[in-house]
């Protein structure tokens, strides 16, 4: 490893359930924050309760499971975005080592 990058420090590539609990905490709080941002924006009085159905049961059904979705959707779109930025971390080394090996085989 060249030495620019000995102090960058490995990414986790292990599993999902070896982040870091602040850093689940962090996604989880962010899925939430996204889902009621959604939530809101999706609520009805926006266009003076145009569109509400006549059951109102169904409606809480309907925003209840879609803010559950929406939750895991975010969550699971931070996971993919970490998987992304992991591969993208050890591509770069690679390429790194790589180009100091070939520098280092054109100076012998």
């Amino acid at each position: 490893m060249s030495q620019k990058n000995k102090d960058i420090e490995k990414p986790n590539t292990g599993p999902p359930d070896q982040y870091p609990k602040s850093q689940k905490f962090t996604w989880i709080s962010l899925a939430i924050v996204g889902s009621l941002v959604s939530f809101f924006l999706s609520w009805p009085w926006w266009r003076d309760y145009s569109n509400w159905a006549e059951s109102r049961t169904m409606w809480a059904i309907y925003f209840v499971v879609g803010f559950i979705l929406a939750v895991y959707v975010f969550y699971a779109f931070f996971g993919s975005m970490r998987t992304l930025f992991e591969h993208d971390a050890i591509e770069r080394e690679e390429a790194a080592e790589e180009s100091d090996a070939d520098d280092s085989e054109n100076r012998s």
